[in-house]
This record gives structure tokens, C-alpha cells and sequence, in this order.
């Protein structure tokens, strides 16, 4: 009997899917070293998406874990730390709404590209940075020696002031830390606590979406892994018609455990 490891991303869409009349294209860029795997999550009223599952083995998260031991979430989110995007389709005056947040803390870089669409903010946000190395060794997760993730300041020391919890939890009295500038200065289009909205809030009206990880991999993609290659995979709502929608992108760094 022996034990199959091996690194992956898990990718997971939590949809809200309402009648209407907007429809968006979600195009997955794979450039880290790892394999990207998509895993879907559908909203109330949503049918299911299944991904294709090629191994029978049981799934375990080195970050990002949502519990289910397999690539579908089972409606459970990921645990933090993992670099998140978000989407709010055709919201307010038509536009649609996104960010990538590392209020819960990061896992890998991620951008979001908007293509085709209209509006004075519609532009590139995210996190290129590789971070896990340079991490504050309090918010520094590590698997052996390798930093894998890095905490937000909130889930490590759970100070209110952090959190912006409490007294703290109006933007008058929750301010910019050491920490949320150390990812803001690393990344300065991505939210780097919970009222960074100024600088990290973009708005799109009529737009696909290019989301990639590792934009500027740190490493040769070959070198790192020479099974590897660079993959797109691409996402359309499985209704035409969407207003309000909201969508979520969880990277979640994963373990592949399969006994033979």
C-alpha cells in the first residue's frame, strides 16, 4: 500500500444566479507551478456544476481546507488563510463590483482582469506578489520548513483592533496596521483589511473576467515541476439571464492523498 502526494489549487465559485438580463465569462489562468483543479459551489435555486474527478483518493487542504475531503465544498467555505476574489454582478447602476481581499489572509497570487468592459475603474486588481516567504513570522503559516500561507493579523492574534471588531469595528476607529500594510505595500490594488475600500473596490459594466494565479510565477513552471503545463479553464453561468449576482474565487492550496 503506498501514499500519492501531490500539491494542487482547488478553485471554488459560490453562485447566486437571479432573472435577468447580464451574463459574464469567467476565464481561470493557471501559471503557478501546481495543478489547478476547479471545484464548484452553486447557490440556492442553482444547479449543480460537477467538475470531472479522475481519482477516487481523499482530498486534504494544506491551505484553504473547506472539509469535505473531496473537490466539492458540500456548501462549506474554505478556511482561511486563502487569497480571495470577489464578484457582485450587475449591482448598482449596472455595474458589476470586485476586488481580491486578503482580509482573511493569502495563499498565492492572484489577478482579476476585466475584458471588454466599460467604466471609469475598470481595471486590473490583485496581488502579483509572492508572499509567503517574506511573511511576518507571527502570521507565517508553514508545512516543514516551506512557508505556505500567510495569516491576516485578525485569525493570528485575534486583537479586535485587527479584526475591526468591537470598538474597533466602524472605519473611524479600525486603522491601518504594520500588518495590512505589509500586503498593501505588496499589493496595492487588493484589500488588506476590512475597510480598505478606497483603493481596492472596482467596478466593471458589461465585462468578462480573466482570473489568473501566479501572474509573474516566482519560478520557472517547468523547472519547479516538468510534469506541469499552464492551463485555461473557462466558466460561463449556467443561465443566460443574471442580475445580483454574487461570486466568490477561493485558491486553496491542496494535498492529494490516494492509497492504492
Amino acid at each position: 500500500m503506498a501514499s500519492l502526494q501531490v500539491s494542487f489549487v482547488l478553485v471554488m465559485f459560490f453562485l447566486l444566479l437571479f432573472s435577468g438580463a447580464h451574463s459574464s465569462t469567467f476565464t481561470i489562468v493557471n501559471k503557478c507551478s501546481y495543478t489547478v483543479w476547479p471545484g464548484v459551489l452553486s447557490g440556492a435555486g442553482t444547479p449543480p456544476i460537477s467538475p470531472t474527478e479522475d481519482s477516487s483518493g481523499k482530498f486534504s487542504c494544506l491551505t484553504g481546507d473547506c472539509g469535505s475531503s473531496a473537490l466539492e465544498c458540500s456548501g462549506g467555505g474554505g478556511i482561511p488563510p486563502a487569497t480571495l476574489a470577489e464578484f457582485t454582478l450587475n449591482g448598482a447602476g449596472g455595474l458589476d463590483f470586485y476586488d481580491v481581499s486578503l482580509v482573511d489572509g493569502y495563499n498565492l497570487p492572484m489577478m482579476v482582469s476585466p475584458q471588454g468592459g466599460t467604466g471609469g475603474n475598470c481595471t486590473s486588481a490583485g496581488c502579483a506578489a509572492y508572499l509567503n516567504g517574506d511573511c511576518p513570522l507571527e502570521l507565517k503559516v508553514v508545512d516543514g520548513t516551506e512557508g505556505v500561507a500567510c495569516k491576516s493579523a485578525c485569525d493570528a492574534l485575534g486583537d479586535p483592533k485587527y479584526c475591526c471588531s468591537g470598538a474597533y469595528a466602524t472605519p473611524n476607529t479600525c486603522k491601518p496596521s504594520s500588518y495590512s500594510e505589509f500586503f498593501k505595500t505588496a499589493c496595492p490594488t487588493a484589500y488588506s483589511y476590512a475597510y480598505d475600500d478606497g483603493t481596492s473596490t472596482f467596478t466593471c459594466a458589461g465585462a468578462d473576467y480573466v482570473i489568473t494565479f501566479c501572474p509573474t510565477p516566482s519560478t520557472s513552471v517547468k523547472s519547479a515541476n516538468p510534469m506541469a503545463v499552464d492551463i485555461s479553464v473557462g466558466y460561463r453561468p449556467v443561465s443566460s439571464a443574471l442580475i445580483g449576482g454574487a461570486i466568490s474565487t477561493l485558491a486553496a492550496i491542496w494535498q492529494l492523498r490516494h492509497l492504492f
